[in-house]
């Protein structure tokens, strides 16, 4: 069996992990390209167990001209590649922006030199529903506009997006919507060297005792219960998306957009005591003030890729909050 080789830059990350995995079931041939600054090798471990073989590795900074242009030389037969490497903290892109517009920005940009450079044209970016700011119309499409961002992470988004358009090369953005869960194995996961700032990451660690309690960021949005609405989506479900839009890329060409996710809306509440339920354990949380750069609720319209990839979600919230609980209980097993 030939496989097509594609570059997975963050691919010991969280999403790109779960990726990588997929692509090589899925007969391709994975490189990963990750500094680890935000994620682990034990998620390289992870991946390596679950395939039964060993995935190369580039520790390599994205931003690094030179090195990167080293990959190219080294792999000129790079059929495709998916770009996840990127900082993804709202709350932290607010109080260090430049960070966020140096690293997502950044990375693009070299990466987009090297495929103009080397004559490599199929592109997959990791992009966001964060570009559409505050939608007006619920659930969110393709052709909605982008709105002002609420953070400097979602800005990031859009520049990255509007870059790959101006750019001569074939691509597909993926705009996610909220990720969660981890793998079936416990083996991969998130493991982000930063401090937990999404919502089921600190409910697992509240529930853990890590943390002491969860602060509900406002309960006073125009919503059912006053809390903040997102569309959650089982990261599994995330990675196979991926396969398929690359699947489709390499057998067509132009530019294309989808959204991910599930098409339901779920609040911070709803998620706390769905958690709770499946997994029979309390957690604690009060009662906060709102936190700049949230959007009160969004979810999504996903027609377009249903109808063009053939892809649709499979997981349920159920198996992605008990896999999220495992990977938890997983993660602290391997640090004591």
């Amino acid at each position: 069996m030939i496989r097509r080789k594609i570059l997975v830059t963050g691919g010991a990350g969280y999403i790109g992990s779960h990726t990588v995995v997929e692509l090589y079931l899925s007969g391709y041939q994975p490189i990963i390209i990750d500094n680890l600054c935000n994620s682990s090798k034990r998620n390289l471990d992870g991946i390596n167990k679950i395939l039964n073989t060993k995935i190369l590795w580039y520790n390599i900074d994205c931003t690094d001209y030179k090195k990167m242009k080293e990959i190219f030389i080294n792999h000129p037969d790079i059929y495709g590649c998916i770009h996840f490497a990127a900082y993804k903290s709202v709350a932290e892109s607010i109080e260090k922006p430049q960070k966020y517009y140096k690293n997502n920005i950044g990375s693009l940009e070299v990466l987009l030199k090297c495929i103009d450079k080397y004559d490599f044209k199929n592109i997959i970016f990791s992009s966001s529903c964060t570009v559409y700011g505050t939608p007006d119309v619920l659930p969110v499409d393709e052709k909605a506009p982008f709105k002002k961002a609420e953070s400097p992470y979602g800005e990031t988004k859009q520049l990255c997006e509007d870059l790959i358009e101006e750019n001569v090369c074939n691509s597909v953005s993926l705009r996610y919507f909220n990720p969660i869960g981890s793998h079936d194995s416990g083996l991969i996961g998130d493991c982000s060297s930063d401090n937990a700032s999404n919502l089921v990451p600190i409910v697992t660690e509240v529930a853990s005792g890590i943390r002491e309690k969860l602060v509900v960021n406002g309960n006073d949005y125009n919503t059912h219960d006053g809390t903040c609405i997102r569309d959650y989506i089982h990261v599994q479900d995330l990675a196979l998306a991926h396969v398929s839009a690359l699947d489709h890329l390499l057998d067509t060409e132009g530019k294309h957009i989808f959204n991910v996710g599930t098409g339901n809306g779920l609040s911070v509440l709803d998620i706390i005591n769905s958690f709770e339920q499946v997994n029979n354990i309390k957690v604690n949380y009060k009662i906060g003030p709102r936190r700049k750069g949230d959007v009160e609720k969004i979810y999504s319209n996903g027609n377009l890729i249903k109808n063009i990839l053939g892809w649709k979600p499979i997981k349920s919230i159920k198996e992605a909050l008990i896999s999220s609980w495992k990977w938890q209980n997983s993660y602290i097993c391997k640090q004591s």
